[in-house]
């Protein structure tokens, strides 16, 4: 096993060995709504599709697969926002092997039950990836066997199994792979395998706009894309993605949210923040190159509560949810006739206040706040023209 460049692409292969069985060999898929939208062939590699429902199940069974017999017996302890807690539960119910896990106290709930289901000790501490690494210390300090999510060589070798499939599965004509970069394990042994195997290929890693130290940003608040916010990454990491990477781009939340809604409504594929960030670097622009081009869907793992709300905002990003705010007089039918013009133009009211006190308003008279359910941003600008026109004041509010 390398050490000062990585692991091999021998031993990726191996780990491809291990893995046999174990892993799925995940789909690429095509999309034409997202070949239109970014005037290039897009393809998806579905690893939200993978066992535990992320690409960590590649990582952290290489690992725990290779332990000694004393590590074995000493337990295994690591630190995640969440799919590698899974993947690292999964793997050691397997091999029979003990496992503590520390998440972040904001894990998502999917995460952490998913967690526990299978069979691991969940320790809840700190806001964040890098607070619940550090709590690990202790455990690795008393004998247990530290599982790194991405500081370690067989880690990032079974990560490299996704370059590995994506050497067969994409077609010469690709030119960009984009890839959610966090603590850099799955870019790197993507780029490590692609580096021999596809040397032409461009690799572009995203990070959130809001954690983003592989593009030299200081982290400046908490993001949607939990999988992929590490403050910290790895030396190892750092140095192998320096060498390989030919770019590392942000996207905002707003991007990724209006990501997950596109792969969810057109592609029939829920995905999580962090998995989305590369279809958001590519809608918005911002993964740079010519050609076709493959984005990795690294998981998706989102809570349900979570979903509804990434929805609602990409849904009301793209038109498609409206609040209004008109002026009528209180008076018995006037209202109906509003909502009935509205109405004609297949509007769909999903709720109505009031606001009579507290308000600059004639006495006679009532604002009304209206949440819409409209087609796009053409429908809304439709309705708010015939609004206009019908003596209704209108103001749009989001």
């Amino acid at each position: 096993m390398a050490t000062a460049t990585g692991p091999t692409l021998a031993d990726i292969r191996d780990a491809q060995s291990r893995l046999d069985g174990v892993a799925r060999v995940t789909p690429v898929f095509s999309s034409e709504t997202l070949g239109r939208l970014c005037g290039r062939p897009v393809w998806l590699k579905a690893e939200n599709l993978q066992r535990t429902g992320s690409f960590k199940i590649r990582g952290a069974f290489n690992r725990i697969s290779t332990l000694s017999p004393a590590e074995r017996a000493a337990g295994v302890v690591t630190a995640s926002a969440g799919n590698h807690g899974q993947a690292v539960a999964w793997a050691a119910r397997e091999a029979g092997v003990r496992a503590t896990v520390f998440m972040p106290e904001d894990a998502p709930t999917a995460k952490i039950e998913a967690t526990k289901s299978y069979g691991a000790d969940v320790v809840l501490t700190g806001s964040g990836f890098d607070a619940a690494a550090a709590a690990v210390d202790e455990r690795v300090e008393a004998g247990e066997t530290l599982v790194h999510a991405f500081e370690d060589e067989r880690v990032i070798a079974g990560q490299g199994t996704v370059g590995l499939e994506l050497a067969e599965q994409l077609g010469a004509d690709v030119a960009t792979l984009v890839v959610p970069v966090g603590g850099g394990g799955l870019a790197s042994g993507i780029a490590l395998a692609l580096d021999e195997l596809r040397p032409g290929l461009r690799i572009v890693g995203v990070q959130a706009a809001a954690c983003a130290p592989f593009a030299g940003s200081e982290p400046t608040g908490n993001t949607i894309a939990d999988g992929i916010a590490v403050k910290q990454p790895g030396e190892l990491t750092s140095a192998l993605l320096a060498e390989r990477l030919d770019g590392v781009v942000t996207v905002t939340d707003a991007e990724i949210a209006g990501a997950i809604l596109l792969l969810n409504e057109r592609c029939k594929l829920t995905v999580e923040g962090a998995g989305a960030a590369s279809v958001a670097a590519l809608v918005a622009g911002k993964a740079g190159g010519e050609g076709p081009a493959c984005a990795v869907l690294s998981g998706g793992n989102i809570d349900a509560s979570s979903l509804i709300e990434v929805l609602r905002h990409g849904l009301t990003r793209a038109g498609r949810y409206v609040v209004v705010r008109t002026r009528v007089t209180d008076r018995p039918g006037n209202l109906a006739r509003l909502l009935a013009l509205i109405a004609e133009e297949r509007g769909n009211v999903l709720g109505v206040d009031h606001h009579r006190e507290g308000m600059d308003l004639p006495v006679t008279g009532t604002e009304i706040e209206l949440t819409l359910a409209l087609r796009d941003e053409e429908h809304c600008a439709e309705l708010l023209g015939r609004l206009a026109e019908e003596g209704y004041p209108v103001e749009r509010l989001r």
